[in-house]
């Protein structure tokens, strides 16, 4: 299983910081660099307010990390990949497959 971990990704995390004017600012910080095996499952047109969309999800398996939760996103070749769910698989402590959603803009 681990020669199926072909595919380089970053995983960054949503952190607070002050803005200097009394508000908050959300930026996407770099955890850390990895290997992990990105599979597209679907995607779909959707509508957004004024414009419309696209939605893929994918599925990211990786070596089992304790840190990875909702909320946090993986950059893969340029695509932001929103972390949905993180959960062990086959519940050994040895995987981690994480059900991620992709959203673009089109106008």
């Amino acid at each position: 299983m681990v020669g199926t971990l072909r595919d380089r990704v970053q995983l960054q995390r949503r952190e607070a910081t002050e803005d200097g004017a009394g508000g908050t600012q959300y930026l996407y910080v770099t955890v850390t660099a990895l290997w992990a095996r990105v599979s597209a499952l679907s995607a779909r047109q959707a509508a957004f307010g004024d414009g419309r969309g696209a939605v893929a999800s994918h599925s990211v398996v990786m070596r089992h990390r304790s840190d990875v939760r909702p909320g946090d996103r993986f950059i893969y070749r340029g695509r932001r990949l929103e972390v949905l769910a993180a959960a062990d698989l086959e519940g050994r402590g040895a995987w981690l497959v994480c059900p991620c959603s992709e959203r673009e803009f089109l106008g």
